[in-house]
């Protein structure tokens, strides 16, 4: 039996086909009978990244020390850290709970805050701190709550404390005992309701804007690759290119203009969700990108479309809008300024993709990407959690060259 939530009301329902046998620290080999190996680690970061992160560092060579200076002195990466678990998270109001999201927020932070210290630095203390934010709430954590908003939680923070337990899962210090009942809380608490809200069946499948499905994917495709599960990976992947939702690329980035840009989803509701929605489909392009499927490039390069569409208007450029409508009566006419100009962490890692890696032109986001370096992360945008819901540190993890 799994416990599942739709709308904040949680079911138990037989989901055999999840349930997959935990694998410890150690295994790099992809159950379910398949012979794909998945890379380890391999989500927002491979090991030839933190090469390279250390590398620069070391060398003092920029923007890597900016980025290294915002990672350092941001105070989720000290070793004073506590963490703050609790038994249920609550994010929306149920008319009952209390909402305490923030403290699993806070605490995501500070795991991966302190997980890229150690990979950089060697210092075996950060890892042991990281370890022991990520032990407490495996040891807790038995499911999420609240209103419908519990399902953005359960995508936003899945995919965060995945990619910090990806880091982790090299170090000798983590037990495989408490790995594996990491993978499981992943298993157990966060992705039968990924799953549940993906699969839904509703009338109107555009009810939802694009982040939320991308949260969800993103959460989908990190527990894959964490639990070694290519059913669970191939989920997310299958969803980006055909889901009926707007987080599928085709409705995320549902029309593209004669100059070649790509008109965001949410484009006409207001800038903060245009920005998120980036973030979190370069977060589910580089994921995949590092497990060997090029989702940047997946259709022509509609991502790309979309980002500079997102980054010309955000920068105070003049953009064309086709007016939007759905299938529950929204109508949106005009594109957004609401929140525009919005600062996310998020654009270090698109502009090296497609213009350090791939060699292409972004020349809006190549803009912004200078704007906002060297990116923060959770703590360095405000204290609530939309300034937690990237991990960001782009400047420094993501630079290429």
């Amino acid at each position: 039996m799994r416990l599942c939530t739709v709308g904040g009301i949680f079911l138990f329902f037989m989901a055999t086909a999840c349930r997959k046998e935990m694998t410890n620290a150690t295994e790099k080999v992809a159950l379910n009978n398949h012979d794909t190996i998945f890379v380890h680690p391999g989500l927002l970061h491979k090991q030839s990244d933190f090469d390279r992160m250390k590398s620069k560092v070391g060398a003092g060579a920029e923007p890597w020390l900016s980025g290294w200076n915002k990672l350092i002195t941001n105070s989720h990466s000290a070793l004073s850290w506590q963490p703050n678990p609790a038994d249920t998270v609550y994010r929306g109001s149920d008319g009952i709970h209390r909402e305490n999201y923030g403290q699993l927020y806070n605490d995501i932070a500070a795991a991966y805050a302190t997980a890229l210290r150690w990979k950089i630095s060697g210092d075996k203390e950060y890892a042991d701190k990281s370890i022991q934010i990520m032990n407490a709430w495996s040891a807790r954590l038995k499911r999420i709550g609240g209103n419908n908003d519990a399902n953005l939680a359960a995508g936003l923070y899945g995919y965060q404390f995945a990619n910090a337990a990806e880091i982790m899962r090299t170090y000798e210090g983590w037990a495989p005992a408490d790995f594996s009942r990491f993978q499981k809380m992943m298993l157990n608490v966060f992705y039968p309701m990924n799953h549940a809200f993906l699969t839904r069946k509703e009338r109107c499948m555009s009810h939802f804007y694009a982040n939320w499905d991308l949260c969800v994917m993103n959460s989908i495709l990190a527990t894959g690759v964490l639990c070694d599960d290519r059913d669970i990976y191939n989920e997310a992947i299958s969803y980006f290119k055909y889901g009926a939702g707007n987080g599928a690329i085709a409705n995320a980035i549902y029309f593209i203009h004669p100059d070649g840009l790509g008109q965001w989803q949410e484009s006409g509701r207001d800038q903060g969700h245009t920005t998120l929605g980036i973030g979190l489909m370069g977060t589910f392009c580089e994921m995949a990108w590092n497990q060997g499927d090029d989702m940047y490039g997946y259709d022509n390069n509609r991502f790309l479309k979309g980002a500079e569409y997102v980054a010309a208007y955000n920068l105070g450029d003049s953009v064309a809008f086709k007016p939007y409508t759905n299938c529950v009566g929204v109508v949106q006419n005009v594109i957004s300024s609401g929140s525009r100009g919005n600062t996310r962490p998020v654009w270090e890692l698109v502009y090296n993709h497609y213009v350090n890696r791939k060699g292409l032109a972004a020349p809006n986001c190549a803009r912004f990407a200078q704007k906002v370096r060297p990116e923060g992360g959770g703590g360095n945008y405000g204290p609530n959690s939309g300034g937690y819901d990237q991990l960001g540190y782009g400047t420094l993890t993501c630079t290429l060259k």
